[in-house]
């Protein structure tokens, strides 16, 4: 089956819509489409406060949640947002599909696709799954988490929150701190950041450092306290336990010992500084919890921005623009 893949939108100033049938990863999006995704979300999080949270953007549109790895936050915030625009949902359970009988990623989403959904929504646990389906697939494929590779919608969140904060991202000294090698936060964030003019520093055991990140454009260190000094943004990334094969390092405790960011720590960076976790948190290991409960964590914060960032990219995608009202 052929079927048209994402095109880039023409890199001008005014982007008004994003000309592209998915979203596969923040490297493919231009800084204008990047900004009309935040300004999208900021009329979509107005739409939360109301006391009917329904909008009729994407009514009659059906959208299928495929998870084929566990998820608190994404799959629940990608349903909210999708009801909240008011689209048909339909989630996925793929231990209970039959994916368990043998069924190949490939066929499984042509079976999908034969019932004409507008958007799949997919986690997968291998990196370029979702560029695979969008080769294969008519309706819009959205990338909520591929392997280690790319999580766009988090770091488009993460974009969000700061900028709620700080009012801009350019500028911003970003300190990201924890298990580098295996996250895919880290590589969408790095994308973003870097397009969108931050100073972003990222630190870690040299063991869990991917042997490329310098060539994006960050600074790198095994030094918490030269990571954090004088950093407006402190984000912690989960020590992936579930992806590692052998000893990164000697134990958790001593990571803690290292790496881990407490209150002692945080003295050197701003004194507005923000701290930030895509969840889930290892208390103890990479956040002390009077650092993730503190005055400056904004942990909550990103998972109620999820759901507005989450409404924006679905309605964008389908078909809507900052020339159209995003909310009726």
């Amino acid at each position: 089956m052929s079927a048209p893949v994402s095109t880039p939108v023409d890199e001008q100033p005014g982007v008004t819509s994003l000309r592209r049938k998915d979203l596969l990863g923040i490297s493919d999006l231009s800084p204008e489409e990047i900004s009309l995704i935040l300004d999208t979300a900021v009329a979509m999080k107005e739409i939360g406060s109301r006391p009917i949270k329904k909008v009729p953007a994407l009514r009659g549109k059906t959208v299928v949640n495929l998870f084929y790895e566990p998820s608190t936050r994404t799959r629940t915030s990608f349903e909210i947002a999708e009801k909240r625009l008011s689209a048909d949902t339909l989630n996925i359970a793929v231990a209970s599909s039959s994916v368990v009988k043998g069924e190949t990623l490939a066929d499984t989403a042509l079976n999908i696709e034969a019932m004409q959904p507008d958007m799949i929504v997919m986690r997968h646990s291998s990196s370029g799954a979702c560029h695979l389906l969008s080769r294969i697939c008519r309706s819009a494929i959205i990338n909520a988490g591929d392997g280690m590779h790319e999580h766009p919608t988090q770091a488009l969140l993460d974009a969000f929150t700061i900028k709620e904060r700080k009012g801009r991202l350019e500028g911003l000294k970003v300190a990201i701190v924890g298990d580098l090698l295996h996250s895919r936060v880290l590589r969408s964030n790095i994308h973003l950041l870097t397009k969108m003019g931050a100073d972003v520093w990222v630190c870690g055991p040299p063991t869990l450092f991917p042997a490329d990140v310098a060539r994006f454009g960050v600074k790198a260190t095994s030094s918490v306290d030269q990571a954090v000094a004088d950093a407006d943004v402190v984000m912690l990334l989960r020590i992936q336990l579930e992806r590692m094969e052998g000893a990164f390092f000697p134990s958790l405790r001593e990571y803690f010992n290292v790496f881990g960011m407490t209150t002692a720590r945080l003295r050197r960076a701003k004194p507005d500084v923000m701290i930030m976790h895509p969840g889930p948190m290892n208390r103890g290991v990479e956040i002390a919890s009077d650092v993730a409960d503190g005055p400056y964590s904004v942990i909550l914060d990103q998972v109620a921005n999820g759901v507005a960032v989450r409404m924006a990219v679905l309605y964008l995608l389908a078909g809507g623009g900052a020339d159209h009202e995003a909310a009726a």
